[in-house]
């Protein structure tokens, strides 16, 4: 059996990923740095190998006797960051994917599938709700998020190797929903806060949010029916955060928070929080950001309809999504059993 090599196995898609994998019967070797959280591995029959991805020694010894790569590791940020962070974010995704890729080269790896972001995938300007697909051009020249300017020269690096030889493909995701959450991410902590009563506030807004199912179908499917250089975007649906805010508050029996700020007045807040709060208190995670509020206010769309047709690929729905992701942070106890319904 062909060994698989999964990077970023601790993070939300990983983890949802690996469970996919190990359900499949797979040969699975995930990368993981040293001192992060890797829970989301505990006990679960794979070969672990520690490394960095800024390190070509670390990986090319990861990538050894592996037939596939799965490269979900990211350092993800919606901070626009000072020159330290953007250093941080350029290595970690750019230079580490291209250590894997380069890696993956030499050691003669049959197939790699690199995950992405919608924030790499441009809009029409005028109309920014406008669908947007796989041939949507990447702008550089709005206000960028370091994360999103490192994720379209990620996929540069991708097409890179490709010319050199490579099989890779692309799968891009938007924001992800659903269980083994366990670091967490920032609709995991909104979830957690708002079962356990202490959401207080809102804004208007929305995004396009997979279900974490269909995301880690999206990349089997790009495995195994994808394309060499090719990218395939994966949805589930577009929606707001006060649906968000309904869903959440009939699967949990909790109110809706009372104060729903307009985006633009929360967008003015963040621009004067988020620096002091990146200057006097680093490790404070902030959650709605001038870049969160701004993406949140865009409105987005996207058309999977190549997935749907190249793939195969079907999206469900992000109900089952929330009440899967509810069940998890019961049971890891970031939701209290009070609050519980």
């Amino acid at each position: 059996m062909s060994k698989i090599l999964l990077t970023g196995a601790s993070g939300h898609l990983g983890a949802n990923l690996l469970q996919r994998l190990l359900s499949d019967g797979a040969d699975v070797r995930v990368l993981l740095r040293e001192g992060s959280n890797n829970r989301a591995v505990d006990g679960l029959p794979v070969e672990r190998v520690y490394g960095d991805l800024r390190s070509p020694d670390a990986v090319r010894a990861a990538v050894q006797g592996c037939t596939r790569i799965y490269h979900a590791a990211a350092q993800i940020s919606t901070l626009y960051g000072d020159p330290a962070l953007k250093r941080s974010i350029f290595d970690s995704n750019v230079l580490g994917t291209r250590h894997l890729l380069e890696a993956a080269a030499r050691a003669g790896v049959e197939r790699v599938v690199v995950t992405s972001s919608l924030g790499a995938v441009g809009y029409r300007e005028d109309d920014p709700s406008h669908p947007s697909d796989e041939e949507s051009p990447f702008y550089p020249f709005h206000r960028t998020m370091p994360y999103e300017a490192s994720k379209a020269f990620v996929e540069h690096e991708c097409l890179r190797a490709v010319a050199r030889g490579l099989d890779v493909r692309i799968a891009v995701s938007t924001a992800i929903l659903g269980p083994h959450d366990w670091k967490p991410s920032r609709m995991g902590r909104a979830l957690c806060d708002f079962a356990n009563g202490r959401l207080r506030a809102y804004i208007d807004g929305g995004v396009e949010f997979v279900a974490a199912s269909d995301l880690v179908q999206g990349h089997t499917l790009a495995m195994d029916r994808g394309q060499p250089g090719e990218k395939y975007i994966f949805s589930t649906e577009f929606a707001t955060l006060p649906d968000l805010m309904w869903m959440w508050h009939e699967i949990t029996g909790r109110p809706i928070p009372r104060l729903r700020l307009p985006a633009p007045v929360m967008g003015a807040i963040a621009e004067v929080l988020s620096p002091l709060l990146t200057r006097l208190a680093p490790q404070f995670p902030q959650r709605l950001t001038p870049s969160a509020v701004r993406i949140l206010q865009l409105r987005r769309h996207v058309d999977t309809g190549k997935a749907q047709r190249a793939l195969g690929y079907r999206p469900t729905g992000i109900r089952a999504a929330c009440e899967q992701a509810y069940q998890f942070h019961i049971q890891r106890g970031a939701i209290k059993q009070g609050a519980a319904r």
